[in-house]
């Protein structure tokens, strides 16, 4: 079958061409690493027994940090090799792990997919969600090497699409050694999509474990002063943004009562090639625009920040700060049909969180925060003004929701060391 999705793979290259090159020419992304995507990474020294960890982008490899800890801790003689797919999660395992080789994940070529499987030599390979792909698993598994899945999460819409080629999809599948999946609906639609039941295993999410409680941030001091953040004002950031939230959240605030109306904003795009474009947003709304880029710590802060100022977080990397100097928290990419954003970062700092109505992408830690009515949920703009209102107003009810929030944060940690005895057993397996 191996013909077969390289033909798939041929065809789709060829159709994504020329987003490819519109992304390389006018958002300068993925111009970088194509000697890795196609397999020629550097080859791994030594003799040591490895483990190739995956993470698609920036919050997958955020999610790696507890686990990649705990392997160190478990496995002193084994060596950890770390890959992204974007630029932005690459630039942020090579952030977090400087003594660790970090590397392009390769297209997955059959002849490619050999060749970086010849020059790392990986034990077992940990796939980060559902980051699962044909030729790897399949070539993988046939060479001895266990691929399992990590904090597995698999959408209803996934599993529907996986099923217009379910017979190639079957035989992938199969090809995992064990699946860590976040909740029992998820394991189930491994299962279903062909994971031998004894190999499914529910284990919860890693990022309840990543997810720091915290009273405060290092470096959201510095970070106030030099954007001008007041503490004696309310503070509304809105993380994770996707198109056409930050238009909604601008109007709710300005919708706001007369008493409110000196309410300070932060938005912060998940994407860097639309901090431009929220910046002219902005601008267009009649407000000023104060760029995170262009007020470095220790700059004098800009004046009015409140009232008629917005802040644009354009940098990356200090999203937590932000959510740390903040009193409500508008989780990105909910209020559009976009699957949401990780709330468990917010809920682990003590915040008071709200969401839209499009939360699959986390649809378990949203739920768990919700039955412990530490989240809040609004279907409209209007109903978003109405609650920021409500919530502005009462700084007790906030400081509750926050206390029940980080109260669920430590319910559900643990996911990693489960993890790693799975590891355990499959490196045994392998010696």
């Amino acid at each position: 079958m191996h013909w077969f999705a390289n033909f798939f793979y041929l065809i789709a290259a060829i159709l994504y061409a020329p987003v490819l090159i519109y992304q390389m020419v006018c958002l300068d992304k993925n111009r970088s690493g194509w000697r890795e995507r196609f397999g020629r990474i550097a080859p791994r020294e030594g003799e040591r027994s490895c483990i190739w960890i995956h993470a698609v982008s920036v919050g997958e490899v955020n999610a790696t940090c507890a686990l990649v800890q705990q392997i160190r801790n478990a496995f002193l003689d084994v060596e950890i090799v770390i890959s992204s797919t974007t630029d932005t999660g690459y630039d942020r395992a090579r952030t977090l792990y400087p003594d660790l080789k970090i590397f392009r994940y390769p297209l997955d070529f059959s002849w490619m997919v050999r060749r970086a499987l010849n020059r790392l030599r990986p034990t077992v390979i940990v796939l980060m969600e559902l980051e699962v792909w044909y030729n790897l698993s399949t070539i993988a598994a046939r060479r001895g090497v266990k691929v399992c899945v990590a904090n597995g999460r698999f959408t209803a819409r996934s599993a529907r699409r996986l099923r217009l080629i379910r017979p190639l999809i079957r035989r992938m599948f199969s090809a995992l050694a064990w699946v860590g999946a976040q909740n029992e609906q998820i394991a189930e639609r491994f299962r279903d999509a062909g994971v031998p039941a004894e190999r499914v295993d529910v284990v919860g999410s890693l990022k309840w474990d990543t997810a720091t409680i915290a009273e405060h941030v290092d470096g959201e001091k510095e970070l106030a002063a030099a954007l001008g953040i007041r503490r004696d004002r309310p503070l509304v950031v809105l993380g994770s943004s996707g198109p056409g939230e930050e238009e909604m959240v601008i109007d709710a605030c300005e919708a706001l009562p007369v008493e409110l109306n000196e309410v300070q904003l932060v938005i912060v795009p998940r994407k860097p090639e639309r901090f431009r474009e929220v910046a002219r947003l902005i601008e267009k709304k009649g407000r000023s625009c104060f760029k995170r880029s262009e007020q470095p710590d220790g700059s004098l802060p800009p004046t009015n920040t409140s009232g008629r100022g917005i802040v644009l977080g354009d940098t990356m990397g200090e999203l937590r700060k932000f959510y740390s100097l903040s009193d409500v928290v508008m989780v990105g990419r909910t209020l559009v049909p976009m699957g949401g954003s990780d709330p468990m970062e917010i809920a682990a700092l003590g915040k008071t969180i709200i969401v839209g109505p499009h939360t699959e992408n986390f649809a378990d830690p949203v739920e768990c925060l919700r039955q412990a009515d530490a989240i809040v949920d609004v279907d409209s703009p209007a109903e978003l003004s109405h609650r920021l209102e409500s919530l502005l107003a009462d700084a007790d009810l906030r400081r509750k929701m926050g206390d029940r929030a980080r109260r669920v944060v430590r319910q559900n940690q643990g996911a990693t060391a489960r993890t790693v005895q799975q590891l355990q057993k499959l490196l045994g397996d392998t010696t």
